[in-house]
């Protein structure tokens, strides 16, 4: 048992590829998801303590994701670091046994038992190696690899296609809620009316009887910013929510991570948004695939990645919305400046950017409707999402029965009709 090495390199473009935590999930190294590459020499320095070796069993041992594993099934060069604690198992041990073991819920307790916090949880490498594990004869150690892998295979295979289903109802939310902005209520029930053109590329023909304006026209724009750590009684028994990027998880903004004072208020960049706002995350690196919007049902104050659209009676804050979520691949292209080094919203874009305004009514049966058709897709998206816990619960249960000999695999045969094979080779060092 080793682990990988605790000093931190120089990443480039390209070179070798440096695997941590977040690349280790589902029992595999998932390569689309590395930290960055390194280079030669620094591979050559790593590897003085530990080379990646065909069927390495690897457990993150620090982080949320504590307990993780992955076996390596790659000869291609890669190398790790200090969060993936390294077991090669010696010739009568088998490492996709070993693989189960660590996944089953008796070893996953003793991790969580065992684990420390400071900045955030983590296990020794002296307290990993020496939590126990059950040793079954080698044969059977394969049966119940061969099982597991089999077994586990057809839970997993469902699992991938509830996850597609969760993509396509989100796919298919976006493509309602688009059709309804984009062409009226009348289309919703079936029926026609006479269309224009719209005037942007993208949007193509809308009812001939609505408005096409810049939005600046339809609404006030406010920014944000934020309060320097530095004045405690800025950030200390704060009482006004204060909202970054990170609290754009939902449509509606009732509470935040962060508060601040009524101080930092007045002697900062920030102000108060009434409610009733539309909230937009401008800055940030999920702009490359959404744009987070949200309505705040509070008063709250923004940081300087976010802006507030305050709408004014010509258009409807739901609307407003639902006309971004259903568009936003479009106006992301719209809105954001070409060859920009930071994902962002540029103001002249985003203000001058023309929407469709329905009449009022209009935008408001629009909306009705949508809310009633997303409640259909948040119950499906739910009740698909409760199946694919119920068949993690069902894989982790097999696995633990298995690997703690509550079932009896011994007579087990794939239907490749063959166990993996392995072979021992100690960890590798340079000369």
């Amino acid at each position: 048992m080793t682990d990988g090495p605790h000093s931190t390199p120089v990443f480039q473009d390209d070179g070798i590829p440096f695997v941590s935590a977040e690349a280790v999930s589902g029992g595999y190294i998932n390569f689309d998801k590395i930290r960055g590459f390194i280079s030669e020499e620094d591979d050559v320095l790593f590897s003085q303590k530990y080379r990646p070796q065909l069927l390495d069993v690897y457990m993150i041992k620090s982080g949320a994701t504590t307990g993780i594993t992955a076996i390596v099934e790659t000869d291609r060069r890669f190398n790790i670091w200090s969060p993936l604690a390294v077991m090669r198992c010696k010739d009568n041990y088998n490492p996709y046994f070993l693989l189960n073991y660590l996944r089953s819920d008796s070893f996953q307790k003793s991790v969580q038992l065992s684990w420390t916090f400071g900045t955030q949880q983590n296990i020794g490498m002296s307290t990993l190696e020496n939590l126990t594990v059950c040793y079954p004869p080698l044969q059977e150690q394969q049966k119940i690899a061969n099982f597991l892998d089999h077994e586990t295979a057809k839970i997993d295979s469902l699992i991938a296609k509830q996850e597609s289903l969760i993509e396509l109802l989100k796919e298919k939310r976006q493509a309602v809620i688009s059709h309804a902005v984009t062409k009226g209520i009348s289309s919703i029930n079936g029926s026609q009316c006479p269309m224009k053109d719209s005037g942007v590329k993208w949007l193509g023909e809308v009812p001939e009887h609505w408005d096409m304006t810049p939005l600046k026209h339809l609404c006030d724009f406010s920014g944000g910013g934020t309060p320097t750590k530095d004045n405690l009684s800025y950030w200390t028994n704060g009482s006004v929510p204060w909202v970054s990027p990170k609290d754009m998880k939902s449509q509606r903004i009732t509470k935040t991570s962060d508060y601040i004072t009524n101080r930092a208020v007045a002697e900062s960049s920030t102000n108060y948004v009434d409610s009733g706002a539309l909230l937009m995350v401008v800055r940030s690196g999920i702009l490359q695939r959404t744009i987070p919007v949200a309505i705040n049902d509070v008063i709250v104050t923004l940081n300087q990645d976010m802006k507030a659209l305050k709408f004014n009676q010509k258009m409807a804050v739901d609307f407003a919305m639902h006309f971004i979520v259903g568009n936003e691949k479009a106006l992301l292209l719209e809105w954001s400046k070409e060859g920009a080094t930071v994902e962002s919203i540029e103001h002249e874009y985003l203000a001058n950017g023309l929407l469709p305004v329905p009449p009022m009514d209009e935008q408001l049966s629009i909306v009705q409707h949508l809310c009633s058709k997303m409640e259909k897709f948040s119950q499906l998206e739910a009740r698909t999402r409760t199946g694919i816990s119920l068949l993690e619960e069902r894989k982790t249960a097999l696995i633990s029965a298995a690997v703690t000999g509550k079932i009896d695999v011994r007579h087990f045969v794939s239907e490749q009709g063959n166990d993996k094979e392995f072979k021992d080779e100690p960890f590798r060092k340079q000369d």
